[in-house]
């Protein structure tokens, strides 16, 4: 019966780590909003470079985070949701803003973009899940004897 069990899902684990993941995501969804934010207050070299693109790198890390959310998890989970991002951004990019916002033309944004989807791609690939612990029962302690 100990047999049986040990290969049952670990239904509360799996839902932990599902919820841990969706954190995570949102975190790292904020953090790129915090970077277009930040951006304008860059004083240091480069400060034409960061204060043109580094907009457009963080806004595509973010939106990575968040499609992620909205693709179903799968076997290409990761590959449909860099596609997707990275789509959502060039189109942005394209359309000079979705007509609605004011948005400058460079083609270097589009290095930028891929660089924030390739970046968040890379981070998603990094294995996450919580430390699992297991209490023994003194019914596992008296079998592995």
């Amino acid at each position: 019966m100990a047999a049986q069990s040990a290969n049952l899902p670990d239904e509360p684990h799996r839902t932990a780590d599902i919820v841990s993941r969706k954190v995570r995501n949102v975190a790292f969804a904020l953090l790129g909003a915090a970077g277009l934010v930040l951006k304008r207050h860059y004083s240091g070299p480069y400060a034409g470079l960061v204060h043109s693109h580094a907009g457009n790198f963080s806004v595509s890390f973010a939106v990575y985070f968040v499609v992620s959310h909205s693709v179903p998890q799968g076997r290409f989970h990761r590959l449909l949701t860099a596609g997707l991002a990275l789509a959502a951004v060039n189109l942005f990019e394209a359309t000079n803003g979705f007509q609605v916002m004011a948005n400058t033309y460079d083609p270097l944004d589009y290095l930028a973009n891929t660089a924030g989807v390739a970046l968040a791609f890379c981070i998603d690939q990094i294995p996450f899940s919580r430390p699992r612990t297991r209490i023994m029962s003194s019914c596992d302690s008296r079998s592995s004897r």
